[in-house]
């Protein structure tokens, strides 16, 4: 990996711009320079040894994330053998400093440095604005120079130790292109995030692991290495989704309401086949199963078609028959008509022919979290994320179900993505503190598990490298209009059910109805919504 997305050596330092300077003081820039500069190998930190060496080194670190020296970037496609969090190595520092890289007379000393060079760089004749490049010139430019004004507010910044406001700087010095503030702010923030403090310092881990990683260009090799992780310890995995199903009511959310709509859509139908493009475990359809067990007149004949890429077998520890045979002996245990159609593929390959449709039958489709993960028009001329939506119109379903996080990461531009993901996971792991404690063990997990992987494809990668491709509900609503549905409505007794769900869980949960979607969000910030649809 080219050492370009860093600080650039001495000669490609030494432009125009530094050669106007004295040289002595061309040479303190450069001296202090020195000090914060370190090749990405030396500034890479990942998710590794959190993971795998067990937790007792992470509690008893003051700070979970390190940038290791050995680590080289040229080795991305290792990383499945060695992506890992470990304790910080407090003789890291360059020098024999240990933490952070601006302190005591360090701190001092830069803060002079750069006063001597905004007073040449801000003389009568100067203009600072011939000294700004754009972001493509932090990869190929000579000349990158920061004002002192941004320094100014930097040093402000890292003084408060605002670990939110930390991390938005540093995302926006990236944005920028702007080499010197995004390394040093890396730097800071290694000495303020831990995967087992507070939610804004464990949320700030995985958030520091996608920076690096993007500026490395190594963010789909760390998500190719953690879907390895994922595959080497399916168990763990298993147990951490479904602690996450329990403690915390985000998924439970999704199924009741997709669930209470089958189910008044279906209610007087004799044969349903129910179409589930994200199937999992097949945990959903368990409740509703039973509830059509307990129907006035007797059950339905109930056919449920699961697809679900193969890889995904590593959770379950084997493939859809897994999954088929727990729903068959289930439908069974309650005298259910029942048959399971497995498709094991991804759903950007699903055509008609792979779902079995058959006449006569009553067609319910889910999109359980799911439809974000269909690349659309942005990222592909195929578009799968319609065309899917026009296949199911095909099929003239009574009813669609859709469940999705209320989030805006589609189309939006690095930083503004990076804003809304920073605000998103805020919410939602600091709704976990209130059922986990905070050295919880299954926490970790599930935030490791479940969540890393994700927050570190939605800001290291572009293009189809990245999967988390996020709308929101008024997107849904544009895409699902032009598709020829229109809105199916929610049950209101659903809605009651779903209130009473939440008091088991935190006053600070809320629900809300609009626009023909149910909402879940945590205080003030939505963060699930559930909609169904029917042909117009």
């Amino acid at each position: 990996m080219s050492n370009n997305l860093y600080f650039q050596p001495k000669r490609e330092i030494e432009t125009c711009f530094m050669r106007q300077f004295p040289q002595q003081l061309r040479n303190n820039i450069l001296d202090q320079q020195n000090h914060f500069s370190k090749t990405p190998s030396q500034l890479y930190c990942t998710l590794e040894s959190s993971m795998n060496g067990g937790y007792d080194d992470v509690y008893d670190s003051p700070s979970t994330v390190s940038f290791s020296p050995s680590e080289s970037l040229s080795h991305a496609s290792q990383l499945s053998s060695h992506s890992s969090y470990h304790p910080c190595d407090q003789q890291y520092s360059p020098e024999g400093i240990s933490g952070s890289c601006i302190t005591d007379d360090r701190y001092y000393d830069l803060k002079h440095k750069l006063k001597e060079l905004e007073t040449v760089m801000l003389g009568p004749d100067s203009d600072i604005d011939c000294y700004y490049g754009d972001a493509a010139s932090f990869q190929t430019a000579d000349t990158y120079v920061t004002s002192s004004d941004n320094w100014a507010q930097v040093m402000e910044i890292i003084a408060r130790k605002d670990l939110k406001q930390v991390l938005i700087s540093c995302a926006k010095a990236v944005s920028d292109g702007d080499a010197i503030v995004s390394q040093w702010l890396l730097e800071e923030l290694r000495q303020l995030v831990s995967v087992s403090g507070e939610p804004m310092q464990r949320l700030g881990a995985y958030m520091l692991e996608g920076l690096v990683a993007r500026l490395a260009s190594s963010g789909g090799s760390i998500y190719k290495a953690l879907k390895g992780k994922e595959a080497a310890s399916g168990a763990d995995l298993l147990l951490s989704m479904h602690i996450l199903y329990e403690v915390c009511p985000y998924i439970k959310f999704g199924y009741m309401a997709a669930n209470g709509a089958i189910a008044e859509a279906m209610k007087n139908e004799s044969r349903v086949h129910i179409i589930d493009f994200r199937i999992g475990q097949g945990s959903q359809w368990v409740t509703l199963i039973q509830a059509f067990a307990a129907r006035p007149g007797g059950p339905p004949h109930i056919r449920i078609t699961g697809i679900d890429d193969s890889l995904s077998a590593y959770a379950r520890g084997g493939g859809l028959n897994i999954v088929g045979r727990r729903l068959s002996k289930l439908a069974e245990s309650f005298k259910v008509p029942f048959e399971f159609h497995a498709a094991s593929l991804p759903g950007t390959d699903v055509q008609r022919g792979n779902l079995g449709v058959s006449s006569g039958e009553a067609v319910a489709v889910n999109f359980g979290f799911v439809l974000h993960y269909m690349p659309d028009e942005s990222v592909s001329t195929e578009n799968h994320r319609d065309r899917l939506l026009r296949l199911v119109k095909s099929l003239s379903p009574k009813v669609v179900t859709v469940i999705e996080q209320e989030c805006n990461t589609n189309t939006a531009a690095f930083f503004p993505r990076f804003t809304e993901t920073l605000d998103y996971y805020s919410a939602m792991f600091e709704s976990m503190d209130v059922t986990l404690l905070r050295d919880h063990r299954d926490r970790i997990n599930i935030e490791q598990h479940c969540l890393a992987r994700d927050i570190v494809n939605l800001i290291a990668c572009e293009g189809a490298e990245r999967v988390e491709r996020h709308e929101l509900h008024g997107k849904w609503r544009s895409r699902f209009t032009m598709a020829g549905f229109i809105p199916y409505p929610l049950s209101s007794l659903v809605n009651c059910t779903i209130k009473t769900l939440l008091m088991c869980y935190s006053d600070k949960y809320r629900l809300e109805e609009s626009d023909g979607a149910l909402y879940l969000g945590w205080r003030t910030r939505n963060l699930v919504a559930a909609s169904a649809w029917q042909c117009s």
